[in-house]
């Protein structure tokens, strides 16, 4: 496997000297100054990856290997009038990206929102901070602070005494926050921040869009941009809806294994994958992590490894857990992308059998929790998920195709 980092550029806490020391090879990054719908240049794209790979000699050299993400627009999710225009440019991007040898791209078909979090620095036992969703007090945030239109028929009657319950409980800055961490661009999302009246009309462009409109869009827009893909070498991994289920009245189409299946035989190019964000499918119990990635094989080009706790009240609600201590069996999802790596191996279609995989939304702990940093994306976190990750891969790769 290729060990990657994700880096958000010149202004990420985090510089490229600090991931050298991690031991990572791989750099997942993304322009995320160009606005969503415009063409990432072959200019642009040849500058950003000169000041990932232009080392001195003796410098440990790193290699763009992913992009996270290539955003799409919202327009294609939409299939509104003149979308075509925008998805040509995702199309011109995919080919700058190969002419400058960057061909995993991953990307999601989440609308209006990326993955969202109902508190960005919830206190664990130890100390350290995590990420957290909190049903209860997404649902107070949708039904009394936001107000959705609707929204009242999303909730049964106890989730709505719950969310009132929680609401009463929050203080005005509580409220405040609360509205923040839901709406505010998160380093996922590369969208602007809203307030909640840009917040409600990105909504509503959404209102009548059923699950079976999304998924069509997404078919349509794949069926457009794929033999492209395959022609230039570009393969596509799209990456869950997190949370994996339905949300604000929005459809989500990338949740489960039968999303997978109904993606992929509607359209079973070969640049058609998966980013398998194992902390993002693990959020919900009725998917099996290890039995994906043994189904899905095939389809994983990219790979986020990290853990989940489901609370035993309410699964819906989870805070995210130290990277081998979360409900999914990772070592299980671990050994069996190994044996898919092996299987490429002895296949004269891969010339590439290494998945690029990377710890992912750390916590954040010890110096950095006085230090500035990007939620989920501190350094020390995502250090720790890295070196229990190697150690998992190495020990398995020992032991199970050296021989004990």
């Amino acid at each position: 496997m290729r060990e990657a980092w994700r880096w958000f550029g010149p202004d990420d806490p985090v510089s490229l000297d600090d991931i050298r020391q991690s031991g990572a090879t791989d750099i997942v990054s993304a322009l995320h100054h160009i606005p969503i719908g415009e063409v990432w240049s072959l200019a642009e794209i040849g500058s950003y990856k000169d000041l990932i790979e232009g080392t001195a000699e003796g410098i440990s050299p790193l290699r763009w290997s992913v992009v996270e993400s290539v955003p799409v627009h919202e327009d294609i999710k939409l299939a509104a009038p003149g979308h075509e225009k925008y998805v040509q440019a995702f199309t011109d991007t995919m080919k700058n990206l190969a002419a400058c040898d960057v061909k995993i791209i991953c990307y999601n078909f989440m609308p209006v929102i990326d993955w969202t979090r109902t508190d960005l620095e919830y206190t664990l036992p130890t100390g350290a901070r995590a990420l957290r969703f909190d049903y209860q007090r997404f649902a107070a945030f949708d039904l009394f602070i936001l107000q959705r239109a609707g929204a009242e028929n999303d909730y049964s009657q106890e989730d709505k005494a719950r969310a009132k319950s929680a609401f009463a409980k929050m203080s005005e800055a509580d409220r405040e926050q609360l509205s923040k961490d839901i709406t505010a661009g998160l380093p996922g999302r590369m969208t602007d921040t809203y307030d909640l009246e840009g917040f409600r009309e990105a909504l509503a462009r959404y209102d009548g869009i059923s699950k079976d409109d999304l998924r069509r869009n997404l078919l349509s827009f794949l069926r457009k941009i794929l033999p492209v893909a395959e022609e230039l070498g570009i393969k596509l991994a799209i990456h869950p809806d997190d949370p994996p289920y339905d949300l604000l009245g929005l459809p989500r189409v990338v949740c489960t294994a039968s999303d997978l299946e109904k993606l992929f035989g509607e359209v079973p190019s070969p640049a058609n994958g998966l980013t398998l964000c194992v902390g993002t499918f693990g959020s919900r119990p009725d998917n099996n992590l290890p039995e994906m990635a043994k189904r899905f094989a095939s389809r994983i080009f990219f790979s986020h490894l990290r853990g989940v706790k489901r609370d035993k009240d309410d699964p819906r609600s989870f805070y995210e857990s130290a990277h081998l201590e979360g409900d999914v069996d990772i070592i299980a999802v671990i050994k069996n992308l190994l044996e898919e790596e092996n299987r490429r191996k002895n296949d004269p279609d891969h010339t590439n059998p290494e998945i690029p995989v990377r710890p992912d939304h750390g916590h954040q702990m010890m110096d950095d929790l006085n230090k500035k940093v990007n939620p989920g994306y501190s350094a020390i976190g995502r250090l720790k998920g890295l070196a229990e990750i190697r150690g998992v891969i190495r020990t398995l790769q020992k032991f199970e195709y050296q021989g004990k």
